[in-house]
């Protein structure tokens, strides 16, 4: 009896496309400056932001969750990181003023400006196939993680893991026993974020695409961004 050697699953790669792998802004992800870039919902794009940009990214419907990373232009190893985001600044969620730390424990952004009430999230994983197949769907479904692969590599890049995203706008409140609720955004129409580039580095944001739990109003929309 012959045994077949184990399968090898690269969680490098996307387990499906949408147009985010082939409409990237540019070949490398360079933006012209002050030009502003659709995120289609449900898709992803990468924009390289040099040190001291501005990035602004903007929830453009009011509705919609905005999954980000960022990444050291030189070494993608190096990234934008929650865990160590909270014990950087001793909060569950940044607020402007915050250097926005990576795994390494250096500043990669200054979160500026945010003009919405200040709800976002860093405890949540970005969504994947895995999550959509506890949900019940059957086939493939859009996934921010999918979309954070399919962005760096339509720029010629990959990223070996899926760090965990920064969640702008969603809102996860919980109480005191650390129970958690999935609610929809309370971001209002053209309410919109900034961060400052502390180095070179590439900036990956997701609209996400989840439509079962109330977190996108069950309606993914697309969000902006310009690069100043």
């Amino acid at each position: 009896m012959t045994t077949l050697p184990p399968t090898i699953v690269d969680n490098s790669e996307p387990a499906g496309e949408n147009a985010t792998l082939h409409e990237p802004i540019s070949a490398d992800g360079t933006p012209e400056l002050g030009k502003v870039y659709e995120v289609p919902a449900r898709q992803g794009r990468a924009v390289r932001v040099a040190k001291g940009q501005t990035i602004r990214i903007v929830n453009t419907h009011g509705t919609q969750v905005c999954d980000m990373w960022a990444f050291n232009a030189n070494s993608m190893n190096e990234f934008m990181s929650m865990e160590h985001l909270r014990a950087w600044v001793d909060r569950i969620n940044p607020l402007p003023g915050d250097a926005m730390v990576t795994n390494h424990r250096r500043a990669i952004l200054t979160f500026k400006t945010d003009t919405s009430v200040g709800v976002h999230d860093t405890l949540i994983a970005p969504c994947d196939i895995y999550r959509y197949r506890t949900l019940g769907v059957q086939g493939y479904h859009d996934s921010c993680a999918d979309n954070l692969r399919l962005a760096v590599k339509a720029i010629g890049l990959r990223t070996r893991e899926v760090p965990g995203s920064l969640n702008l706008w969603m809102n996860i409140p919980f109480n005191p026993q650390g129970q958690i609720e999935w609610k929809p955004t309370v971001s209002q129409a053209g309410d919109y974020v900034e961060f400052v580039a502390e180095m070179d580095c590439i900036v990956v944001m997701s609209s996400c695409p989840q439509d079962i739990v109330a977190i996108n109003s069950n309606k993914p929309m697309p969000v902006h961004f310009s690069v100043h």
